[in-house]
């Protein structure tokens, strides 16, 4: 039995070690976790109460209302000028009043519209911040890769050239070597330590940063292999197409152009004439000296037409008209500003498939030629220190930028999804 136990406990938390190496898990925490997608999500309910609030115009109102007094009267001087007894009388005053909104020039309607339309940028807003919250989210987590391979990398090469320095010591007392050969390999080193030192820090500030992101802790096992078959735009054309449709910036700025439109329509319905009708119930209780009880029912029909107000509504019309030009100016921009956008997103990804082939094609020759070379110097061949030096520089630089490569690949396909607006948790986790 124990032996069963101990093996579903390890079961259980290699699972979830595997899971918390998934960028995956790093992804939905940050989704989970981070305050400005939070605020959105409280957002998106907040905004949603307005189209219940637009909805209570085309409601009746129910309205209770009561009153209690009491009057005491004192030192009353009749007409012959006999003082009367004093007297204290109570009274009570219920009513029940019911409103309904016939006609208001459409003004309802519209901001029923108006509501909808609220809601709908809203929901965008929020698509806005999840995608910046994922392409954040991978990009550091990428990045925190990057950085640790680039260090890695610096120590290697600290390592390498620390060793040199010892054989060259060696071979100078041997004669082999001039003390110039060994100053080389000294400063080599020296600058191969300031290297390491600044990519021990970069790699400091990464994690941070990934951290500061994700809302947890970064991992210390980083998986590299871990791949996403993102659904990609298969064109220029096409990625224009679906950012036209989808981007979620462009979707704010034509509902600004819409809501724009159903605000100026509220303005100029307040202008029509507007039908209100009222039905009350009044119980009077002790009412005068002769009447104990009263009660009343109304019903009233109330038309109001706005003729003069001082120009207030002429003058908000023209306010809500010049509303709608500039956002029609503003959604006109962003058109040009996401095809821009997109376009640029495109190249830099099209570009990024390219750049990493060829630092692939880079490091192979990098990694041959330092190979022999360093074989040869070590022979005592015609290879010089200088040769090594710059061996060993070339391989550490073709090391460095097929790393940088492979993460601005990944980067690159993750500024086009969000331009064309299908960076989303599902795009992620597709087969």
């Amino acid at each position: 039995m124990i032996k069963i136990l101990v093996y579903f406990f390890l079961i259980f938390n290699f699972k979830l070690l595997q899971a918390e190496n998934n960028i995956i898990y790093y992804v939905e925490t940050a989704l989970k976790n981070n305050p400005k997608i939070n605020a959105e999500r409280e957002n998106l309910k907040a905004i949603k109460q307005n189209e219940n609030i637009s909805k209570s115009e085309f409601l009746p109102s129910l309205t209770i209302s009561g009153t209690q007094t009491s009057t005491e009267s004192k030192n009353i001087i009749d007409q012959s000028g006999n003082p009367s007894g004093n007297t204290k009388r109570n009274t009570e005053t219920t009513k029940i009043s019911i409103d309904q909104k016939i006609f208001q020039g459409f003004q309802g309607y519209n901001n029923f519209k108006k509501s909808r339309l609220e809601f709908e940028k809203a929901k965008n807003e929020y698509k806005q911040v999840e995608q910046n919250t994922i392409l954040n989210s991978i990009s550091s987590y990428h990045n925190l890769i990057f950085k640790n391979k680039s260090k890695e990398f610096n120590l290697a090469n600290v390592d390498l050239f620390e060793r040199q320095v010892e054989s060259d010591r060696s071979r100078l007392q041997k004669g082999e070597i001039s003390l110039t050969d060994l100053a080389q390999s000294e400063s080599s080193l020296a600058g191969a330590q300031a290297a390491f030192i600044k990519a021990d820090t970069e790699y400091v500030s990464a994690v941070a940063e990934f951290e500061r992101i994700n809302r947890v802790k970064a991992p210390q096992d980083l998986q590299d292999n871990f791949d996403i078959s993102f659904l990609m735009p298969q064109s220029l054309n096409n990625a224009l197409n679906l950012s036209s449709s989808n981007n979620p910036s462009l979707a704010i700025a034509r509902i600004n152009l819409a809501i724009s439109d159903k605000e100026l329509s509220v303005e100029k319905a307040k202008l029509s004439p507007s039908a209100t009708l009222n039905y009350s119930k009044t119980e009077n209780k002790d009412l005068s000296a002769t009447v104990d009880e009263d009660e009343q029912e109304t019903v009233k029909a109330t038309i109001t037409w706005p003729i003069i107000q001082g120009g207030k509504n002429f003058s908000s019309i023209k306010k809500f008209k010049h509303k709608r030009e500039k956002n029609a100016l503003l959604l006109a921009d962003k058109e040009n500003e996401v095809k821009t956008q997109t376009a640029t997103s495109w190249s830099f990804f099209q570009s990024a498939e390219s750049v990493l082939v060829s630092t692939e094609a880079q490091l192979k020759a990098a990694e041959i030629a330092n190979e022999g070379i360093s074989l040869e110097y070590d022979s005592g061949d015609t290879r010089t220190t200088l040769d090594v030096i710059q061996s060993r520089s070339l391989l550490l630089e073709a090391r460095i930028s097929h790393a940088k490569a492979k993460k601005d690949l990944i980067v690159s396909k993750l500024q086009l999804l969000s331009q064309v607006g299908g960076l989303n948790l599902q795009a992620l986790k597709r087969p």
